[in-house]
């Protein structure tokens, strides 16, 4: 007798359980949301990405629309002052997982101020140092506008899938045997395939891209090159 009531009472849950659920499913929509290649320009020309705007969005903005799981640090190479930034170790993005990077507007002098009432500095891969904030300072950091997104996917990219998802780039950028830049200016993005590791994406301002991106990166072209 228990065992029939038990049934009935599934059976009923079944029945009843839709009519609380939105419609299509919450794993669905979030699944359709956020991806890498969902990428507008807004009426200043700034680029929107991940539900955050470059240039407006704060750590704060990204917090409540990414997650609370960001940390925030600065991050310095050795004789470097270091960039501020928060990020995500992993964040599903839709149907992508990865690590995000958020690169913080930088003024040189409230970075070192930073430093000097850091609280401790932790090394991370080879010599490079994770400095962490004063309280203070975090909470200055969270009001601090997104200048430039990074995110290394989990999966690995090949060209044909970042066509397909992107478009034809505007221009294809050789840094090295392994390493080739697929250029959007209009976007604000710069792909970078690697043969041997893992694929990046990096995001900018379109109006900052020439600067921040494609000038750099013919610089050091230039520079690699043999000398004739």
């Amino acid at each position: 007798m228990k065992a029939a009531l038990s049934v009935i009472a599934l059976v009923l849950l079944a029945l009843i359980l839709p009519f609380f659920l939105p419609s299509g499913g919450p794993d669905k929509a979030n699944m359709e949301q956020n991806l890498p290649w969902q990428i507008s320009i807004d009426d200043q020309s700034r680029s929107q990405v991940f539900g955050l705007t470059l240039g407006r969005s704060t750590l704060a903005d990204a917090r409540q629309h990414l997650g609370k799981e960001l940390e925030v640090a600065i991050i310095a190479s050795p004789d470097e002052m270091g960039s501020l930034e928060g990020y995500y170790a992993q964040l599903p993005l839709g149907f992508i997982l990865g690590r995000l990077i958020l690169t913080l507007e930088q003024d040189p002098d409230k970075i070192n101020a930073m430093r000097e009432r850091a609280l401790k500095a932790e090394h991370m891969e080879s010599t490079t140092k994770k400095i962490i904030l004063h309280p203070e300072d975090l909470a200055r950091a969270e009001q601090t506008p997104i200048q430039a997104i990074s995110l290394i996917p989990s999966v690995n990219l090949d060209e044909a899938t970042l066509v397909q998802r992107f478009g034809q780039p505007a221009e294809r950028i050789q840094a090295s045997e392994t390493l080739t830049h697929y250029l959007y200016p209009d976007k604000g993005l710069d792909i970078v395939l690697d043969t041997k590791g893992k694929e990046l994406l990096q995001y900018v301002q379109p109006g900052e891209f020439e600067s921040r991106i494609r000038a750099p990166l013919l610089a050091r072209q230039k520079e690699a090159a043999p000398a004739k």
